[in-house]
């Protein structure tokens, strides 16, 4: 069973998976070895992005684009460009794939340049940042696959800026469901269920009266 449901031209699969691995330059053919393989790409990033590479002003469209084309260059032809196919998961629809230059455009100008960079931000102003803009993101869902991976490593983009550290996901994992639904509230303009969860993730001291996502 595919993770999503995907209609368009770009819906083209590697031959010999079985409908379960997206058509790729290494022709890999099984789930796992494709998920083996980007783990191990992304963990290159993450050392070049928050360690050689640290983004030294407001991050950019721009710059999450060279992320993800960096990232999953060598295997996919599209990567660092946006979807061109309507996505949704578990019933819950994307961004229409017509609306994403504009709504990057809208997230970069509102969003990163307000919230970035994150330098001497206190955590309050932190655990804000990084909701508004992860919320927002999500729900753009601007790449073919990699938009998850790719939100978070702006997240710990973000706290590392902020001399916090990345963030601990383990809570958005136990509590997925409640992570969904927290995503799906920004869309009514409501980010303090994943505030929660950016509190739950920082490493630190949790913020007064904050309320558990568990």
């Amino acid at each position: 069973m595919n993770r999503y449901d995907v209609s368009g031209w770009q819906n083209s699969y590697q031959e010999g998976s079985g409908g379960e691995v997206l058509k790729n330059k290494q022709g890999i053919v099984s789930r796992d070895d494709m998920n083996h393989a980007e783990l191990m790409l992304l963990r290159k990033l993450y050392v070049s992005v928050l360690r050689e590479r640290l983004p030294a002003g407001a991050i950019t469209v721009a710059q999450i684009r060279e992320w993800h084309r960096r990232w999953l260059g060598n295997i996919y032809a599209w990567a660092g460009h946006e979807r061109s196919v309507n996505m949704s998961k578990d019933g819950f629809p994307f961004a229409a794939a017509d609306r994403i230059p504009a709504l990057l455009k809208e997230f970069g100008q509102r969003y990163l340049a307000r919230y970035t960079p994150c330098f001497a931000m206190d955590r309050r102003t932190l655990i804000e940042a990084i909701a508004l803009t992860h919320v927002e993101f999500i729900l753009i869902h601007p790449f073919r696959e990699g938009n998850g991976r790719i939100s978070r490593l702006l997240a710990d983009v973000m706290a590392v800026q902020a001399g916090v550290g990345p963030l601990d996901y383990s809570a958005w994992e136990s509590g997925r469901p409640r992570y969904i639904q927290a995503i799906q509230m920004g869309l009514t303009g409501d980010y303090e269920p994943m505030k929660t969860y950016v509190d739950l993730a920082l490493p630190g001291e949790r913020q007064a009266g904050g309320a558990s996502a568990r």
